[in-house]
């Protein structure tokens, strides 16, 4: 599950929301179940689960719906919409066992919707007048809500896949070589000077690299893989999550580093960038990024446990202001 604070767009029909909706979670979505939660009349949350299995559905529900909730409670929204992506078949079980247990824990729930092939289809409404049984067609693309997404600058990719693979390693000879040399460095810093000149050096590092991508610069492979080798170091790692977020937190030029340093790193140093990607993205209110972003921190190290921590919070629904109290500050495990 997925869980964002989206940046406000138009809604005032069915299928604005459905054109908004790819642009809440940053990917086209596909075989998943949307839950949009309303505080107000105000969307403060949209997260993305993928449909289960029709059989595992009994299994499946007790656990999506103490998440649903957490979701929805940690923004206090009172109202809610489900949106189903994919057949009947798939979706209208799903809607049918989750629905009962929302509505027992007072939660309103708005609309009920299942999109399939370029129409959506109401379970509330059986007007045929205003929700024929065929389904009403939209089109996301072409929209008032999508032209206001892209002016805002607010993109939207294909498909999960896509976004995935927008993170993916970016393999390459310099690179490979420029990690052995960032090895070398780091073990004759610490032999010189023990584990304080590394942090000073990691220290450095960071603020090196905030310094050249806000200004709309990058890193050479030898500083990526430096600071990559330095972000070992849990002090390291924290101090650049405490001056992320001291950097406001919501500077495009953030996202741009960390996401620059998580694909160019040798793997196996990418946990650290790619957590601190993901908390990065967690501010922006990007939950779907944060979440690919904690599977390659993951990939790359499967005990780190600032990605468990931070991927525990994405799917509770508690919201980044959490992140206003220090959650890697004096973290003595990784």
């Amino acid at each position: 599950m997925t869980h964002d604070q989206p940046a406000r767009l138009p809604v005032t029909s069915i299928s604005d929301l459905l054109a908004a909706v790819p642009y809440l979670l940053g990917f086209h979505p596909a075989d998943s179940l949307v839950t949009i939660g309303l505080t107000g009349h105000r969307i403060t949350v949209a997260a993305r689960a993928d449909l289960p299995a029709p059989a595992t559905i009994p299994d499946w529900v007790p656990q999506a719906v103490r998440q649903h909730l957490a979701l929805l409670r940690n923004v206090d929204a009172t109202t809610a919409i489900l949106i189903g992506y994919g057949p009947a078949t798939a979706v209208t079980p799903v809607v049918d066992a989750i629905t009962p247990h929302l509505h027992a824990a007072g939660i309103t729930i708005f609309d009920t919707l299942r999109v399939t092939a370029g129409r959506y289809h109401s379970y509330q409404c059986q007007d045929p007048r205003c929700c024929p049984p065929d389904g009403v067609p939209f089109d996301p693309h072409y929209s008032p809500t999508t032209v206001h997404a892209i002016v805002a600058g607010q993109t939207a990719l294909p498909d999960r896949a896509a976004l995935v693979a927008s993170l993916a390693h970016t393999a390459s000879t310099g690179m490979t070589e420029a990690s052995r040399r960032a090895q070398e460095r780091a073990l004759a810093a610490q032999i010189s000077g023990g584990r304080a000149a590394l942090i000073r050096a990691g220290r450095q590092a960071v603020g090196e690299a905030f310094a050249r991508y806000a200004a709309d610069a990058a890193l050479t492979d030898d500083e990526v893989a430096w600071l990559a080798v330095l972000l070992a170091d849990i002090a390291v790692r924290d101090h650049a999550g405490q001056a992320t977020g001291q950097a406001t937190g919501t500077e495009p030029w953030l996202l741009a580093l960390w996401t620059d340093i998580t694909r160019r790193a040798d793997p196996a140093y990418a946990a650290a960038p790619a957590t601190l990607l993901a908390l990065t993205a967690w501010r922006h209110g990007q939950g779907a990024l944060a979440a690919v972003a904690l599977d390659r921190a993951l990939a790359a190290d499967p005990h780190y446990r600032l990605a468990h921590l931070v991927d525990h919070a994405l799917r509770h629904g508690i919201p980044p202001t959490a992140l206003d109290h220090g959650p890697t500050s004096g973290n003595p495990a990784r």
